[in-house]
């Protein structure tokens, strides 16, 4: 008698995580996919904008030697940047773990900036016009140029005739400026794509800055309460009276330049102040969220039996606690990127901002003096200020809904 072959058992597809869930959900809405489009196109413009836009050639063949200015004129951040982020892409796409393409990326750019910090000197007076006299000579053999041929800080001052052009297509065209010039006769769109760097920048940073600092102090008030609780309420009460833009004001008027002195013989540069005051100022509704969300799972199964099994404290609150209740902290981190664009792009339009490096604030800011309006100086980056801040918005939006369970059938 031949046996019966047993039927196989229906095995329970894995389930993923909450975050894993608001993702997926996320990413099927078309407004997060097209702010998601938006903000990669800032990202990668921004990282890789000395190599769209500079004033030196990549190759030059002059005096019977071939060389590359654009490399002699780059900065350890810029070839930190770039590489990176090219590792990066292209370990997304290797197999392995996801920590250790982290670790291996975290390594590669630990190793590129210090190889950047020996090797790279780039000059600190800059001669923009030079290759272009040398051109205008016939002294060069051999030039290659990146797409935008203008430094973000290129005057132009090798030329006669350096009235403020209106963009290419829109008439007069002069010399090709794609977005037109500024009233300091700089290219348009050079410093569109290099201050798309600093929108980013600010907005990253100063958010991760508060979100890192509400979710230390967060998830002990939650966890513990009583006391701890109570202090820690009272500390938020107190940074929440804090107005940031009148902070902002009163240090960037204390601190004049782009690179204030601090304190005897320390100095920092303005971005990184301006984002201190923005992630130190901001963090107080990323420590309600992780609170509230901590008040209700501590008291699950799943933390009683962490306790039981006689795990750590850190481990209960970071590894088992946080990544459940971690969902509202990237919903409110969406609306906190686009804040901190704002605040920057508010400082730099009253002229308190970065002074030598390009921001959209400060390009609006030129829209309208010596009595006239230049429409291109306005409409440029006032479009990019609120598509970007849009765009993080639609991706606020769409991760609220995602979670919340009156939309999610």
């Amino acid at each position: 008698m031949s046996a019966i072959p047993a039927e196989p058992v229906p095995t329970r597809p894995a389930s993923r995580g909450l975050i894993a869930e608001a993702l997926s959900e996320t990413w099927r809405r078309l407004g997060a996919r097209l702010g998601l489009a938006w903000i990669g196109l800032i990202a990668l413009l921004g990282v890789f904008a000395p190599l769209l836009a500079s004033s030196h050639p990549l190759l030059i063949h002059e005096d019977g030697a071939l060389r590359s200015p654009w490399i002699e004129h780059l900065s350890t951040t810029d070839l930190t940047l770039m590489s990176t982020v090219t590792v990066g892409v292209i370990l997304f796409f290797v197999g392995g773990s996801i920590l250790w393409r982290w670790v291996a990326l975290l390594g590669i750019a630990v190793m590129i900036a210090t190889l950047g910090s020996l090797y790279l000197d780039p000059p600190e007076t800059v001669v923009y016009e030079r290759y272009r006299v040398a051109e205008a000579e016939g002294s060069v053999d051999v030039i290659l140029r990146t797409p935008i041929v203008y430094s973000p800080n290129d005057r132009l001052r090798d030329r006669d005739d350096r009235d403020t052009a209106a963009p290419w297509w829109a008439p007069p065209n002069t010399y090709n400026h794609w977005l037109g010039q500024d009233r300091l006769q700089q290219d348009m769109a050079s410093r569109m794509i290099h201050a798309s760097r600093i929108a980013i920048a600010i907005g990253f940073i100063s958010t991760g800055l508060a979100a890192v600092i509400g979710i230390l102090l967060g998830a002990p008030m939650g966890y513990f309460g009583k006391t701890i609780d109570l202090v820690g309420m009272r500390l938020v009460e107190i940074f929440e009276f804090i107005p940031q833009l009148y902070l902002l004001l009163i240090f960037s008027a204390f601190f004049p330049g782009d690179q204030p002195e601090i304190l005897p013989g320390i100095q920092i540069h303005r971005i990184y102040l301006i984002m201190g005051i923005i992630g130190l100022t901001s963090w107080t509704s990323y420590a309600r969220f992780v609170r509230a969300e901590f008040l209700k799972l501590r008291n699950q199964d799943f933390v009683l039996a962490a306790r039981a099994a006689g795990l750590p404290l850190h481990s209960i609150l970071f590894k088992h606690i946080l990544p459940n209740g971690l969902t509202p902290v990237i919903v409110s981190a969406s609306f906190g990127v686009a804040s901190a664009i704002l605040a920057e792009a508010t400082l730099s339009f009253l002229g308190l901002g970065l002074i030598e490096e390009p921001s959209w604030g400060q390009l609006l800011n030129q829209a309208q003096s010596s009595g006239s309006f230049l429409w291109w100086i306005a409409l440029f980056p006032g479009g990019a200020i609120f598509l970007t801040v849009f765009a993080y918005n639609l991706i606020g939006e769409a991760l609220r809904d995602a979670i919340d369970p009156r939309t999610v059938r």
